[in-house]
């Protein structure tokens, strides 16, 4: 791997600690300040807010632009988004400010990796990007509980600056003022992202230009024979995990009793099984073949609904361990699939950000579904049943899709799988 290779993953893995942490941190925000209980649910779906609305933009944003200087900028949307927290903003609109940042930053991250690394190590690449940011959302989440920990916080909040009143009064917000922390110094590695060889392209003069260019991208994505499969696959289950995290905290008060604080582990525990899954996908698959896990997405289904039968940490622990190795080993593949595939139709910083425009989209409409359910009574055991069950078929539903495909274009699907193992930079 090159030196600027290991820059991008430091600069990952404090932003997306600092994610991770500041999502627990938020929701202990909303519970202590007395908000209705719908508006949990509620931070998934608004931070994939401006991954929706501004998907247009931000990939060719990133294209046009260095993408290290992308990327530091978009950590200092984060930190605005926290010191808006801090000075008493709502949480869901603080939140929507972080997740904006977010989207700027996640097209220059993934684009940056096929400027800067040959076809043939992206599944590798894609296998430590995925597996250090999965470590990072464990450590995030153990943080972002232990900065709300009873010990932790009385520590934080003992500080006194003379003469200055900061306002942080609550466990919440001092856990915040750390977490923008993690954010600075990410920005300091983004400022060590070295400029690749990839032409910039240039940016569209208008936004309806923008819209018209993103809309040809996606539907050149879509209609993609290998594309439009890995698309799916990555959509739906990014969806999903991006609303998981949020399930576990409903399932672990319900099954559990845990706290917030306690809750978070059982997140990390799931990140634990995606990061072994991640480097096991790394290690044994090539991009060649990438479509043979598509039928794992029909297993993780049916876990899901396993997990209403779980009352003890001790078999629940074990189980999302497994339940994440399974999803780490899915996407791992499907995505740098979909990175070649969407590199080669349309650049880098575009392709990301139809991708990001497509998940984020599923994000937001699965969390806007959660949200509703909550607000109108259903259990979290409902709740989880209805998402193993969806997930479950939608997956059985593109493997036939698949299936139909290669029946009608074998030999055409066959040779770009070949391709795509063999393509240098």
């Amino acid at each position: 791997m090159k030196k600027g290779f290991y820059t991008i993953m430091s600069a990952q893995f404090f932003s997306s600690l600092a994610d991770n942490a500041l999502l627990v941190a938020a929701i202990e925000l909303i519970k202590t300040s007395g908000a209705p209980p719908w508006q949990v649910p509620a931070l998934s779906p608004i931070f994939a807010l401006f991954y929706v609305i501004l998907a247009p933009y931000l990939g060719a944003f990133a294209d046009a632009i260095p993408k290290g200087k992308v990327m530091f900028l978009s950590n200092a949307i984060k930190v605005v988004g926290c010191a808006m927290m801090l000075f008493g903003a709502h949480p869901l609109l603080s939140y929507a400010v972080v997740g904006l940042g977010a989207a700027a930053y996640s097209p220059a991250k993934y684009g940056i990796l096929t400027e800067l690394l040959p076809n043939s190590q992206l599944v590798k690449a894609n296998g430590w990007i995925e597996g250090l940011t999965v470590l990072s959302v464990i450590l995030g989440f153990v943080v972002g509980g232990q900065l709300l920990g009873r010990v932790v916080s009385h520590y934080l909040l003992s500080f006194d600056l003379p003469y200055i009143d900061t306002g942080i009064d609550t466990p919440p917000e001092a856990a915040i003022s750390v977490i923008v922390a993690f954010y600075v110094i990410a920005a300091l590695f983004n400022l060590r992202i070295p400029r690749t060889e990839a032409p910039l392209q240039p940016l569209g003069r208008s936004m309806p230009g923008l819209v018209r260019d993103f809309s040809r991208c996606n539907a050149r994505l879509w209609t993609d024979k290998l594309g439009q499969i890995s698309l799916a696959t990555t959509t739906l289950f990014w969806g999903v995990l991006g609303n998981l995290r949020v399930i576990v905290f409903a399932w672990a008060a319900a099954a559990l009793g845990y706290s917030t604080t306690q809750a978070s582990s059982l997140v990390g525990v799931i990140a634990i099984g995606t990061v072994i899954g991640t480097v096991v996908a790394s290690l044994r698959m090539r991009l060649d073949q990438a479509t043979k896990v598509i039928t794992l997405g029909v297993a993780i289904g049916v876990l899901m609904i396993g997990l209403n039968f779980i009352r003890n940490v001790w078999v629940a622990a074990p189980f999302f361990v497994f339940l994440g190795a399974v999803c780490g080993y899915l996407l791992v593949p499907m995505n740098a699939l979909l990175q070649h595939r969407g590199h080669n139709l349309m650049g880098a910083g575009r392709s990301i950000a139809v991708q990001n425009f497509n998940e984020q989209a599923c994000i937001l409409g699965v969390g806007a579904f959660l949200t509703g359910m909550t607000k109108f009574g259903l259990s979290a055991f409902a709740t989880i049943t209805i998402f193993g069950i969806v997930v479950a078929g939608t997956m059985f539903l593109i493997h036939r899709w698949h299936q139909s495909n290669m029946a009608v274009h074998r030999d055409e699907l066959e040779h770009l799988l070949m391709i795509a193992r063999s393509d240098k930079h």
